[in-house]
């Protein structure tokens, strides 16, 4: 069966504003809207469009996190996944961890192809698809725009400094998508209800064999500092002295 396997990640809304804990240990999640990474739901949506094209038999979302991280799973199952799985852990999950979770996975499900985001929009790291390509010792095509699935290669047009860059890489493979891919469905309430029927299969991580451990400790959060004012000048004239003024020039 030509699978396809979908890693998404559960984050703060991005309409949320953003507060910090008084005490400066982390950000307030405590009744505020989580929903999946939006680069994780171009992956999910560009692998329903494989799908749909015939380019795949089924499409399995996966996420390494907490219970409630089932709500989320349960949005990509409405999207139109399959089957999800829930790798069950408690804490921050480094992009290691993750993706070695990710990988027995990969194992157990032997997907034609892996699909990421590019990055989580909380922690901004974008390592796990590349760690995942090196664990799996497979091709991988990061901040992909374009995706286009022939036999066994895939086609991938990725931005770059100097403009757009094509790589052909062999199948099974790792992919992570960019902003510009595509734009994701959104979800009917009839599809809400039939992912209630739908298979969610849950595994702690330990089962896995994977360690669930950190490398990097965070000591304190803080918000950025609040912006001056800015002022409104008449001329060029003026743009200068003020300038002057801050020591500027």
């Amino acid at each position: 069966m030509k699978r396809i396997l979908v890693g998404i990640k559960r984050v703060v809304d991005y309409n949320v504003r953003i507060r910090v804990k008084p005490d400066g240990t982390g950000v307030v999640t405590d009744g505020v809207k989580m929903s999946i990474n939006p680069f994780d739901e171009i992956a999910l949506e560009e692998a329903l469009r494989i799908k749909e094209r015939g380019g795949a038999d089924e499409v399995v979302v996966a996420t390494v996190g907490p219970a409630d991280t089932q709500q989320q799973l349960r949005t990509a199952l409405a999207m139109g996944a399959d089957r999800a799985l829930l790798v069950q852990a408690d804490g921050v999950i480094e992009p290691l961890v993750a993706a070695r979770a990710l990988l027995k996975l990969v194992e157990r499900e032997q997907p034609l192809l892996v699909i990421l985001g590019k990055q989580a929009i909380d922690d901004d790291n974008g390592q796990t698809a590349q760690i995942l390509a090196a664990l799996w010792n497979r091709p991988q095509a990061t901040y992909a725009s374009k995706i286009e699935i022939t036999g066994e290669t895939a086609r991938v047009t990725r931005e770059v400094d100097a403009g757009l860059e094509t790589l052909d890489v062999d199948l099974p493979a790792v992919i992570s998508t960019d902003l510009r891919l595509n734009e994701p469905r959104y979800v009917k309430l009839p599809d809400i209800m039939k992912a209630k029927k739908k298979p969610l299969d849950t595994l702690p991580l330990a089962d896995l064999g994977v360690q669930a451990r950190t490398q990097l400790k965070l000591v304190r959060f803080e918000a950025p500092p609040q912006r001056q004012k800015g002022i409104r000048v008449k001329d060029a004239a003026e743009l200068v002295d003020a300038l002057k003024k801050k020591g500027l020039l």
